[in-house]
C-alpha cells in the first residue's frame, strides 16, 4: 500500500471492515465520523480509491442529500 496516502489507507481499511466479505452502503460523511476525518477529505478521496483500489470496489451507487457508495470486496 507504500502508492497510498495515510489518509486513503484509513479510508480502506475502514471499508475493508465495513464490507466483511459482502456489501456495504456508505456515505463520506459517516466514514469521517468514525475515522476522524471530514466529510470533504473523505468524498475527496472516495473517486480516486474507487480507481486504484484492487481488493476493494469503490462505487458511486445514488444521490440524495450526500452522494452513497457501493462497497464490495473484489
Amino acid at each position: 500500500m507504500a502508492d497510498f496516502s495515510e489518509e486513503e489507507q484509513r479510508i480502506l481499511e475502514h471499508l475493508r471492515d465495513q464490507v466483511g466479505g459482502d456489501e456495504a452502503y456508505v456515505r463520506a460523511k459517516n466514514i469521517a465520523e468514525q475515522i476522524g476525518l471530514s466529510a470533504k477529505q473523505v468524498g475527496a478521496r472516495l473517486p480516486r480509491l474507487a480507481e486504484k483500489s484492487d481488493d476493494v470496489d469503490i462505487e458511486k451507487w445514488g444521490r440524495a442529500r450526500s452522494t452513497t457508495w457501493r462497497v464490495t470486496q473484489s
